[in-house]
């Protein structure tokens, strides 16, 4: 009896242990229905069965050989007892158990299997953008002639004013600038929308980058995030220029602390070319006791020389040239006489060594979210990279590839959303970055004009899934697959992969806003297109009807 017990305890422990419930393994599953459940129970019953009547007769037989015949007898009767016992157990322990599982199944039952957590739910519904139906290409064909492709042709002509205006600006700032102790302003560089031809807004905004250099005998030296082991989050994408000295090694030449009188020359230096004590490095836009260009500084410096380059050449204009926003000096406005005016802006920029990379002072449109309060860290900007990857692409691309048609349509529903909703962490920046990502993803055949509504649609799903992850890394930082003629420098090309979406972690409250707002604008889309699709002549809606379809 005693024996029977041990076994029918020794079986039970063994279950319990092995019990999903109690001791859940990494890889264990929930059986699907009951029937399943019952046949593992009887055939691992069955095995145990057999299991204990191997060690009962290996058992037996041991007895056997030690003890007499009665000895034998009298076993042989305690085991049929032990026995007995044992089938009421096993039988009592596998209706215990069976009960236990078809709980545990009701209970499950009971939990959505994809339920997040408290720290990951939103308030706001989730809709997947499945449920949402966009117009038809017909719609969207209708609806891009009407309201987009009228744009980029004002466009072109704004870019040309505006850029001959610039030009007189610019040589008109380098006459009133002190050329040894000012910056030394380079020529304009046009990036953003209205030069990769995807602007939609009115009045047309031309973005223009103005590099500047230091006088001689000094240099700026950039310090990027990427050259550091550990930098916090939010400088990521930001560096530091240090302005110094052309020859840095010679910062302690006995030249510019004793007179080496008229007929000795440093080697070094020229005479022209003397070293300025540290006291004045304010006077090249530093910031205070430290070798760091300020952005402040720079601004106030770029102001006051666009001021006195326009009090130079405004007797020539019949217009009015005026500051847009005090925080933005670069923010101008042409103010004609009729009342219409344009809008751009002029960006004053440090070249990051000999690339195409450039530190921007300021953003017209506003800080970016999660941007450092340090007026010494600058924006390291990609915008003539990615102006030129559009136009490599472009060539690659079918002809009136509908690229920017799916990125023009994706900004004009964002802008009118954001003018509903207010400003959200989603930007028209993400809407270009997302699609330069599956323009390296998709074959260039998808991209032909028919497939409008296809790649709108792709468009607006990876953005939903970014949103969603709270991921959307930077097209060119860590992106071993962006082409090598682009000629992005090794530093970034290895660097760890920049995640724009990086301050939705931290910032709870904004990432709610922007989803509210993605989810929102992806529910007014079809309306918004049709009705500014709206009171388009019959005769020309059957012939874009008739292209699209053919």
């Amino acid at each position: 009896m005693t024996a029977g017990i041990f076994r029918v305890c020794l079986v039970v422990v063994t279950a319990i242990i092995n019990h999903p419930i109690l001791f859940p393994w990494e890889n264990a599953t929930i059986p699907e229905n009951e029937e399943e459940i019952i046949h593992k129970m009887r055939a691992h019953q069955e095995k145990l069965q057999l299991e204990q009547l191997r060690l009962e007769a290996e058992l037996a037989r041991l007895e056997e050989e030690k003890e007499p015949p009665k000895q034998a007898a009298e076993d042989g009767q305690q085991q049929n007892e032990g026995r007995l016992a044992w089938d009421l157990w096993s039988t009592l322990c596998m209706i215990i158990f069976l009960m236990i599982e078809l709980w545990r199944q009701d209970y499950l039952d009971g939990i959505p299997p994809d339920s997040p957590g408290e720290e990951d739910d939103l308030h706001s519904p989730r809709i997947t953008f499945q449920g949402i139906s966009l117009p038809d290409k017909v719609t969207l064909s209708h609806f891009y002639e009407r309201c987009i492709r009228g744009t980029t042709g004002d466009a072109v002509r704004t870019r040309e004013f505006v850029e001959g205006f610039v030009d007189d600006l610019l040589e008109a700032l380098r006459s009133v600038c002190n050329r040894d102790a000012d910056m030394e302003v380079e020529d304009f560089i046009g990036v953003g929308s209205a030069y990769e031809n995807w602007r939609v807004d009115k009045p047309v905004l031309c973005d223009l980058f103005v590099p500047f250099t230091p006088p001689e005998p000094y240099r700026f030296r950039p310090e990027v995030w990427c050259a550091s082991k550990s930098v916090p989050l939010d400088l990521r994408g930001y560096g530091q220029i240090r302005v110094g000295w052309v020859n840095e090694g010679s910062a302690n030449c006995i030249c510019g602390k004793a007179k080496l009188g008229e007929d000795l020359l440093c080697l070094l230096h020229s005479k022209d070319n003397k070293i300025r004590p540290s006291s004045e490095r304010e006077d090249l836009l530093c910031f205070k006791d430290s070798p760091f260009l300020d952005m402040d500084q720079v601004m106030k410096w770029f102001q006051t020389a666009l001021t006195r380059a326009w009090q130079r050449i405004s007797r020539k204009y019949e217009f009015d040239l005026a500051f847009g926003h005090l925080d933005t000096p670069g923010s101008l406005k042409i103010k004609f006489r009729s009342g219409k005016f344009i809008p751009f802006n002029l960006i004053p920029v440090v070249q990051c060594e000999d690339s195409d990379l450039y530190f921007v002072s300021h953003f017209p449109r506003g800080r970016p979210v999660g941007a450092p309060a340090s007026s010494t860290h600058w924006f390291l900007s990609f915008a003539v990279y990615e102006r030129h990857f559009l136009k490599m692409i472009t060539k690659a691309l079918p002809e009136n590839a509908c690229h920017l048609s799916c990125l023009q349509i994706a900004s004009f529903l964002l802008t009118k959303q954001n003018r509903l909703t207010g400003i959200s962490g989603l930007s028209s920046y993400h809407l270009k970055t997302a699609l330069l990502h599956l323009l390296l993803a998709q074959p260039a055949s998808d991209w032909r004009s028919e497939h409008l509504e296809s790649r709108l649609n792709d468009l607006l799903c990876f953005l939903e899934k970014s949103l969603l992850e709270k991921k959307l890394y930077h097209f060119f930082v860590g992106n071993q697959k962006v082409p090598d003629t682009m000629g992005i420098p090794e530093v970034f090309r290895q660097a760890e992969p920049l995640n724009l979406f990086c301050p939705f972690v931290l910032q709870r409250s904004l990432y709610q806003k922007t989803v509210d707002s993605f989810y929102e604008m992806l529910k007014n889309a079809s309306t918004l297109i049709s009705e500014y699709s709206l009171h388009i002549p019959a005769d020309h809606s059957s012939s874009l009807q008739k292209r699209t379809l053919s």
